[in-house]
């Protein structure tokens, strides 16, 4: 007779953007120590890049996919609908093991899925304990990728998602210190346009697929070609004219 784990340990552990040398050691031993490793995959099934990055550290075996309405957003009850299946194959796990890990792109506390499904579980499952270990993000890749400095002295840096709307982007870009966008891929011409109202084209640059074959890093003034990746990521710099140290 199989016996019930003590404590259920749910673990969001960040992969990175995609690259899997961005793993950090911690995430490594968290993937590879936990009972069960979920990653999230679309409806269509094909391998994620949260999987894609699990299957170099940790036996296919061990790794459960679960399906998430990964980029649904117009349809509310579809989506929740998929979070509560989600946590219900996730709470099923966590009944017979005692430490399962989820696996994300990026960072588990960054515009991450693992943010609902912690939720979720936490209703299903009495007494879980959750933690995260943190990942690198695609801005920070980008910027060691690109040259781009994120920030120096006392810039500030704001971090938009465009799936919040063009509009929230250019008040951002308006202001004084370095923007990043995510998930720009669809709206690539109107964040080409707030860049261009706003004066940030030159030294702005986006990027895709990063660490991956098919990377893409260019500068934003070719942002007119059309719709992108979804998860894209632009960085535009501060104004930066006070020479060095001009910040400070």
């Amino acid at each position: 007779m199989t016996s019930l784990p003590d404590v259920s340990r749910l673990i969001g552990v960040g992969v990175g953007p995609g690259d899997p040398e961005l793993v950090t050691v911690k995430g490594v031993n968290a993937l590879r120590e936990a009972d069960a490793v979920v990653v999230p995959v679309m409806e269509d099934g094909g391998t994620g890049r949260a999987e894609a990055t699990v299957l170099h550290y940790t036996e296919p075996a061990k790794v459960v996919r679960v399906v998430f309405a990964l980029n649904e957003r117009s349809d509310r009850a579809r989506r929740e609908a998929a979070w509560d299946a989600a946590g219900e194959r996730v709470a099923e796990l966590l009944r017979t093991h005692g430490t399962v890990a989820f696996a994300t792109i990026g960072d588990p506390n960054v515009y991450s899925t693992f943010t609902y499904l912690a939720q979720t579980v936490g209703e299903l499952v009495p007494g879980l304990v959750v933690e995260t270990v943190p990942g690198i993000t695609a801005m920070q890749d980008l910027a060691a990728r690109s040259g781009a400095v994120l920030t120096e002295g006392t810039e500030p840096l704001t971090l938009v998602p465009v799936t919040a709307g063009a509009a929230v982007l250019k008040d951002a870009l308006e202001g004084p210190g370095t923007v990043v966008a995510y998930k720009f891929g669809r709206l690539a011409g109107d964040v080409a346009s707030a860049l261009r109202a706003t004066g940030r084209t030159d030294g702005a640059v986006w990027g895709s697929a990063l660490g991956l074959p098919e990377e893409s890093i260019r500068p934003a003034d070719e942002l007119e070609s059309g719709p992108l990746p979804y998860l894209s990521t632009l960085i535009a710099p501060a104004r930066r004219d006070g020479g060095r140290g001009g910040k400070l």
